[in-house]
């Protein structure tokens, strides 16, 4: 960072010395005070649970401003993202910055096909855990494992090994995603098929079967490309500061994905897809759309303990784009199979009806976000509830990897190391 002519002046009621700290100022977001000399210089943290007010990083991959609801790849709109481009070229995007151009973009089609396929020891690997495993752990083993089967070029600090890993972990992840979710449904594995598209190839290999020929649906397979797009990258989340951190420690770029892959798994985070539809599940057995207006007034009775899930994020304080572009996809697949008619998107409508009209949900922000629809759009595509999670994870990699290189190169890196507020006991003796 460049030198900041701009201060903060720091004082103390206490009577210590005032303490000035540089403010720097980013392209667009808010100016952040720099704290790193704070503590020797005057001896004390600062104190923020969640970090909820602390830049940890500097970074040029993904913008979000949470009033106006926008979010950025490398500068461009997710809105233009999602209408114009393929999950791949958003790829290339997050980790080079800059869109590929024809040329670009088929060479990195090339490189990333010709990269599917997993070691063949990878699949006796799957075979050990137990039949009825969840997905994500699954997932989580898996990932962790390729710096054993894939050890040849890990050095952290060789640009062209880290390259080799970031298109190795971007190919990879929908073959295992689809081998954790064929071991579980006891069906066999489907090899890659280096002539269809990166989405298509991990629908064929989702739901193909040796038995017969499975014809990938084109409306299905751009939205399940758009679901990736969405998921891409979203700033300095729980999962993707795991990955820092986790990749501060100078581990390898497999080792630090999969523990974005554990952080992800909770249900704050990664799971929150899959706790909106079993809402919507549990509204419609209890009455449906007639129930809704019942639900909602549920929600807005704290003592209740009814949650309205899929509305409200920890950023955004307006309409999360890529909740809009989520809808309309939604709309788009269940045209496409037949399912315009699907309760649970009537009463996701209804649900987000309400909310935009009562004044209890408008006086407190809580749009939809995201989570609202992309669950009914890959329950209508036929994934189940226990692979919302994976598919996340799939799309998120492309932007872990690429922060993860990020920070493998910024001229601050150190390893993570948080500090605390200790209020436990004061030194004592054992007698």
């Amino acid at each position: 960072m460049q030198r900041s002519d701009t201060k903060a002046t720091l004082s103390f009621s206490d009577g210590r010395a005032t303490v000035e700290l540089p403010v720097y100022k980013g392209t667009v977001g808010p100016d952040v005070v720099d704290i790193r000399k704070l503590y020797g210089e005057t001896g004390t943290f600062t104190f923020d649970p969640g970090f909820m007010a602390t830049a940890s990083t500097k970074s040029s991959i993904t913008y979000i401003d949470g009033d106006k609801g926008q979010l950025l790849y490398r500068g461009y709109p997710i809105e233009q993202l999602a209408e114009n481009c393929d999950f791949l070229e958003v790829c290339h995007l997050l980790l080079f910055g800059e869109l590929p151009d024809e040329d670009g973009k088929q060479e990195f089609e090339r490189l990333v096909t010709h990269h599917t396929m997993v070691k063949e020891h990878m699949y006796n690997f799957v075979r050990g855990f137990h039949h009825d495993a969840h997905p994500m752990a699954i997932l989580t083993g898996m990932v962790g494992a390729m710096s054993a089967f894939y050890h040849d070029q890990l050095d952290i600090n060789n640009p062209e090994d880290r390259r080799i890993s970031a298109i190795r972990l971007i190919a990879k992840l929908p073959t295992i995603v689809a081998m954790a979710y064929k071991y579980g449904i006891g069906q066999p594995f489907m090899y890659p098929q280096n002539n269809l598209s990166y989405t298509g190839n991990f629908l064929y290999m989702m739901f193909g079967t040796p038995c017969e020929d499975y014809q990938v649906n084109e409306v299905v397979e751009r939205a399940l490309d758009r679901i990736f797009i969405l998921h891409a990258d979203h700033e300095q989340n729980a999962s993707t500061s795991t990955v820092r951190l986790c990749g501060s420690s100078g581990t390898n770029p497999y080792a630090a994905i999969a523990a974005g892959i554990a952080c992800l798994w909770g249900p704050a985070h990664g799971g929150a897809n899959e706790a909106c539809l079993n809402m919507l599940e549990q509204i419609h057995a209890q009455g449906g759309v007639a129930k809704v207006g019942e639900f909602m007034e549920q929600v807005k009775d704290r003592t209740s303990g009814v949650r309205l899930m899929g509305f409200g994020h920890r950023v955004y304080k307006n309409y999360d784009p890529r909740a809009k572009l989520m809808q309309e996809t939604c709309k788009e697949v269940l045209e496409a199979l037949g399912l315009e008619d699907d309760p649970l998107f009537k009463l996701a409508m209804e649900l987000e009806r309400i909310a935009l009209e009562d004044e209890y949900f408008v006086e407190r922000r809580l749009y939809p976000n995201v989570d609202f629809y992309s669950g009914i759009v890959q329950r209508a595509i036929g994934i189940p509830t226990d692979m919302f999670t994976g598919i996340f994870a799939l799309a998120r990699t492309a932007g872990w990897i690429a922060q993860w290189d990020e920070m493998i190169t910024d001229d601050d890196f150190r390893i993570g190391r948080p500090r605390q507020l200790y209020v436990g006991p004061g030194e004592r003796n054992v007698k």
